[in-house]
């Protein structure tokens, strides 16, 4: 197949979370019949609720910085899903992630045809599958993971890594991971390894005993970025700067105060991984994670962000009342049927002066209107995709507006690229 037959091919196989299969077998039997590449590589796996994305992002930035060859698995994809699969801070090629699939494809349909498997592979564990091919080929340094969904049953934890790090947990899939923080903590847990170093972002009082447990019964030697002091904390709104542990002076390039955390643990997994603190600095300042408080205009300001869940919500809600709650806050949001809408829109709402409701271009998102009868706002209006509601908010803008468009990062991924290519 060429790339645009293997993109369709992979979407056919259905939603993500809808045809997820929560267990290694099948994953296990691919790559076994793949020669097992993921034991050819070097791994920092990383899970998590909120960001574990931007994370990734900061300590592969290092990591790169540092003059290790390196390798990025993240999702979703906002544009291509070449962008899951990064090798030295760029995309896959486009022929390369083409071959891979290939790879993939005939290995799972042999297994199919001779009754090993159940079902072709879905998704999330092609892609796994042909990361690691792609991975293990380049012979790479070292490989920062991000963990799909869960931790104990994704596909990704099939690797024995070096070093895991587990971001900060709270509720998102909730139908797949469990009603309580107790058990979406257990489940993230899952990818903690007998002897193998951890760091633990700060947590909510009911994970902490959680993940303490695990951590003990697999004699696991834990950081916590609770331990490390923090000083002289600048939050602006393109980012922070810091000094952690009295020694690491730390400009964080993400927008949000919610990316302090992420930055400090991914600095604390650095040290832990020995990089020097010079480089921790460096490469965490030239980091890039695109998609979250991302600004893709100043004129009027047009800011992007993947607010799918309430903890997300939060963190975007605690941006605008620190730096917008004097300006024109005009938003236009959609979202997946499977997300807690009414609670992101009773959080995020009260922060806009006005309101557009539209819907990503996919089978899942949730229809604009349904959105208005759950989510109240006195200013709302609706619109059947993203280039009409843009069409609604600048037929009346003002050049000192600040626009957000949030809620599924499909949206986020349309937006980057409508305003991108304009801009």
């Amino acid at each position: 197949m060429n790339y645009p037959d293997s993109v369709h091919f992979l979407y056919a196989l259905g939603n993500e979370l809808k045809t997820a299969k929560f267990g290694l077998e099948r994953i296990r039997t691919l790559l076994d019949a793949l020669g097992n590449p993921q034991d050819r590589c070097r791994f920092v796996h990383v899970a998590g609720t909120n960001g574990k994305g931007s994370t990734c992002a900061m300590i592969e930035s290092a990591l790169r910085t540092s003059g290790r060859r390196t390798g990025l698995f993240t999702s979703p994809h906002l544009m291509e899903p070449t962008e899951r699969i990064c090798i030295e801070g760029r995309p896959t090629p486009v022929e390369r992630f083409t071959e891979a699939f290939n790879h993939v494809h005939a290995t799972a349909e042999k297994l199919l045809d001779s009754g090993t498997i159940d079902l072709h592979p879905t998704y999330f564990e092609t892609v796994t599958a042909m990361g690691f091919l792609i991975f293990a080929e380049a012979a790479l340094d070292i490989v920062v993971l991000e963990v799909g969904l869960g931790g104990r049953l994704d596909c990704t934890n099939v690797v024995h890594p070096e070093l895991c790090v587990i971001t900060q947990i709270d509720f998102d899939h909730e139908a797949f991971l469990g009603i309580s923080l107790e058990s979406i903590a257990g489940e993230k847990a899952g990818i903690l390894k007998q002897g193998v170093p951890a760091v633990f972002s700060r947590q909510r009082p009911e994970v902490i005993p959680v993940l303490e447990r695990r951590a003990a019964e697999l004699s696991v030697p834990v950081s916590r970025t609770s331990e490390w002091p923090v000083s002289g904390l600048e939050l602006h709104p393109r980012g922070s700067r810091f000094t952690l542990g009295q020694r690491l002076h730390i400009e964080c390039p993400l927008a949000g105060e919610h990316q302090v955390e992420n930055a400090i643990t991914a600095a604390v997994a650095l040290s832990g991984l020995g990089v020097p603190d010079p480089l921790i600095e460096a490469g965490i300042a030239q980091a890039q994670w695109p998609g979250r408080l991302e600004r893709l205009s100043e004129r009027p300001e047009i800011i992007v962000d993947g607010a799918h869940n309430p903890a997300g919500a939060r963190a975007l809600a605690g941006y605008l009342d620190r730096f917008y709650a004097q300006r024109r806050v005009r938003m236009i949001y959609g979202a997946m049927r499977d997300k807690a809408v009414e609670e992101v829109c009773g959080i995020l709402f009260p922060r806009a002066q006005e309101v557009i409701l539209t819907a990503p271009q996919q089978p899942r998102a949730l229809h604009p209107e349904a959105i208005l009868r759950v989510a109240e706002h006195p200013n709302a209006r609706t619109a059947p995709g993203l280039r009409e509601a843009l069409d609604l908010v600048m037929a009346d803008s003002r050049p000192d507006d600040a626009i957000f468009i949030t809620g599924s990062l499909y949206l986020v991924g349309e937006a980057r690229a409508l305003i991108g290519t304009k801009r």
